[in-house]
């Protein structure tokens, strides 16, 4: 039995060949040529606390009260953070939050809205 690659973006296993020299995955939609799949760049998926996969651009609420370092402040659980940023670092997201300025955050946090 042939077994197929799993999605380069979101690792889903459930991708299929449409006929037409290409694999899609039905979870992120995302197409990749069959010829390409074996020397494919595997990108780093960005997942929220709910497992969903996160974008550059998406808006993200925090889900627990957050004491960033060096701050007198808190940001509170349901903060809205629009327009993200993923980065390759400790903290994956890069971002700026009303009342605080440029922020860094860890996936863990958030939830996409």
């Amino acid at each position: 039995m042939h077994t197929l690659p799993p999605c380069p973006l979101c690792q889903s296993a459930y991708t299929y060949d449409d006929g037409a020299g290409q694999y899609v995955c039905p979870e992120c939609a995302h197409e990749w040529p069959i010829a390409g799949a074996a020397t494919a760049e595997t990108a780093r998926v960005y997942k929220d606390a709910s497992g969903n996969i996160l974008q550059d651009g998406d808006t993200v609420t925090v889900i627990k009260d957050l004491k960033p370092k060096g701050s007198g402040g808190v940001i509170k659980q349901g903060t809205k953070v629009k327009n993200i940023r993923l980065v390759d670092a400790d903290h994956d997201i890069d971002c700026k939050i009303d009342g605080f300025g440029a922020m860094s955050l860890k996936t863990e946090f958030v939830r996409k809205v």
